[in-house]
């Protein structure tokens, strides 16, 4: 039996219906059945080496007036097949589209006709030919020679129902990318929007590319919990690093004044629409400036990216429009509580006061809470879900900003910023902290904290100190979730739509 008897009345599915497990079971032997009768013909579809394409579906479709007549070289994924007695229309996939090939069986020969019958969707298929246009104004390529590559021994999904479960779509991303043209698309979109970040960064601002170690004994430079392992070798534990910042900063010590580093981070932490534990981020670093220089890079590089992949700095998001065209809107972590919460911190000098306050409108947590913890809690509770952005917000306690340079005008704070767009945060940075003493005194606050249970607190790290002593000439830092801001232009539900192989549980045996 066919696949296509199977399909068609050999089983209990119609054409465009859902095949259960049986009937996929069968096709895929009848599959197996044709790839033997080919080896045992001489034509073993995995022994094909090489295919000579000189011409994709994209631009035969646009420049027909100039390709009409001409012979070319084509290959893709057969995706369509049209059988009409001594002629047959097939459609094939490529890495730009798809076109239809139109094979004739006096064109071929009639025994090459008959191994061409026997092809099945998903088999990936070269063919020589000339380009025309049917009666109906298609444009084609009319055949004189059809190959087949590579036999596919698996079922794609109908065409109707196509790929729609999404749990499946992200563990089978190479069905994803052939049933779901848009998730090719998505990340064409990533990668121009890859190359304008680094084009505005190097052209543009002069920063230098580099890299640093993924690997580190210290996982340093943020406060999350890392991914652990252990080097047989030296018989030490090391982490998958959270953040390149320290190393990065180490350079700019060296000499390299504008630095910066676009790889992969790894956070032992949970998974939701804007979180996988691998993700993408870019770290810079520009000596001799100051918080103000890294906004101003910030705006203006996802803005620029935003025009790059979609030709305009106001997009859509899930239906609602931002307009990220420089300068955005800044406002103060105080200035938001007091906004949206009614609380004016400027007239609470104490903890003590700080935690009445907080209590009020905390349900836990705020018995030991300092002034500045307590800001961050009320802005976390009620104020970031305002945040539709895009904005800067400034002014975080100092508590929370262990690598940042205090505020001369209140030291309580210090001069970082985050930027938000559509409630989420998409950048950090800093008039990085330069002073040696106040870093080490801010690590041993931190070292407590991470003694006292807090796997999340900063370690100590007493060669950043080192190399802080040797001197760190004043610098603006910056960190942006370069797959948050993917997500935002490409109007992608969520993260993971916009990472190829996302993270997944293993599916149970």
């Amino acid at each position: 039996m066919s696949e296509d008897d199977i399909r068609n009345g050999g089983g209990d599915a119609a054409p465009e219906e859902e095949l259960t497990s049986e009937q996929l079971n069968e096709m895929r032997l009848v599959r197996r059945e044709k790839l033997k009768k080919l080896q045992d013909m001489g034509r073993n579809p995995y022994l094909n080496e090489h295919w000579d394409i000189d011409a994709y579906s994209e631009n035969i479709k646009a420049d027909f007036d100039n390709m009409d007549g001409r012979e070319v070289s084509v290959a893709g994924r057969l995706m369509a097949f049209r059988h009409m007695g001594k002629a047959s229309f097939i459609d094939i996939q490529d890495d730009r589209g798809r076109i239809q090939i139109y094979v004739r069986q006096d064109a071929i020969t009639p025994e090459e006709y008959e191994i061409f019958l026997t092809y099945d969707i998903g088999d990936i298929i070269g063919a020589e030919g000339v380009v025309f246009k049917t009666r109906h104004g298609e444009v084609s390529v009319k055949a004189s020679k059809v190959v087949l590559l590579t036999k596919s021994l698996q079922i794609l999904p109908n065409k109707r129902q196509g790929l729609k479960d999404t749990e499946l779509r992200y563990r089978q991303r190479y069905v994803d990318l052939i049933m779901n043209p848009e998730v090719k698309e998505t990340f064409i979109k990533r990668a121009k929007i890859i190359k304008e970040i680094k084009r505005y960064l190097e052209d543009d601002e002069g920063f230098l590319e580099v890299d640093t170690p993924t690997l580190t004994v210290i996982a340093g430079g943020a406060n999350a919990r890392p991914f652990t392992t252990h080097h047989n070798t030296l018989d030490i534990d090391m982490n998958l690093r959270i953040s390149n910042e320290l190393y990065l900063k180490r350079l700019t010590v060296g000499g390299f004044d504008r630095v910066y580093e676009m790889g992969k981070m790894f956070r032992n932490e949970g998974m939701d629409r804007n979180h996988n534990p691998e993700y993408t981020a870019l770290e810079l670093y520009r000596a001799y400036g100051c918080m103000e220089d890294v906004m101003r890079i910030t705006e203006n590089l996802v803005s620029c990216a935003a025009m790059a992949a979609t030709g305009s700095m106001r997009i859509t998001y899930q239906g609602k429009e931002f307009d990220l065209t420089p300068p955005w809107e800044r406002l103060t972590m105080q200035e938001a509580v007091k906004k949206w919460v009614g609380v004016d911190f400027d007239t609470i000098e104490t903890d003590e006061q700080a935690r009445a306050f907080a209590k009020k409108h905390l349900s836990e947590g705020s018995e030991t809470m300092t002034r500045g913890l307590a800001i961050v809690a009320l802005f976390e509770e009620y104020c970031e879900q305002y945040l539709t952005g895009p904005i800067f917000i400034t002014g975080h306690p100092v508590e929370i900003s262990p690598l940042a340079k205090r505020d001369p005008a209140d030291p309580r704070i210090t001069r970082r910023f985050e930027a938000y767009v559509n409630t989420w945060e998409i950048a950090n940075g800093f008039s990085e902290l330069n002073d040696p003493i106040d870093q080490y005194r801010r690590f041993k606050e931190q070292q407590t904290m991470l003694e006292a249970g807090d796997d999340e607190a900063h370690p100590m790290d007493e060669d950043f100190v080192n190399a802080l002593e040797v001197g760190l000439p004043p610098t603006g830092g910056l960190g942006i979730g370069v797959d948050r801001v993917i997500t935002l232009i490409t109007d992608s539900p969520s993260i993971r739509d916009i990472i190829l192989f996302p993270t997944m549980k293993p599916l149970e045996e």
